[in-house]
């Protein structure tokens, strides 16, 4: 099956289960994508003891997960693009929840 993920917080319980989740379907053989929007863009700054969101968002990059980052949400917090973050658009996201049998919002 084909997984859309839209993360949009930096809560970091929130965003660490939705990583998870992302985590967790790429075990079981799903294909994964991760849209970052909002505040979601923020989660390579997740890196807590008890919520390492920043961690399991490496995991998911390293077993081939795809990340699309908002680009208007990065720049609005005066944030630069990153390896694990690149810069998406809106087009990109609705392209990824067309591709997706399945969309998931955390």
């Amino acid at each position: 099956m084909y997984f859309g993920i839209i993360l949009e917080t930096n809560d970091p319980e929130q965003a660490w289960n939705g990583l998870r989740f992302a985590n967790t379907a790429q075990q079981k053989g799903h294909v994964v994508k991760l849209f970052l929007m909002g505040a979601g863009v923020e989660v390579e700054r997740i890196n807590g003891e008890k919520f390492n969101a920043s961690a399991e968002l490496e995991d998911f990059v390293a077993n081939g997960g795809l990340v699309l980052a908002c680009g208007t949400c990065i720049k609005s917090r005066n944030q630069d693009s990153s390896e694990l973050c690149p810069l998406s658009t809106m087009n990109d996201c609705v392209e990824m929840v067309k591709w997706a049998d399945k969309t998931v919002t955390f």
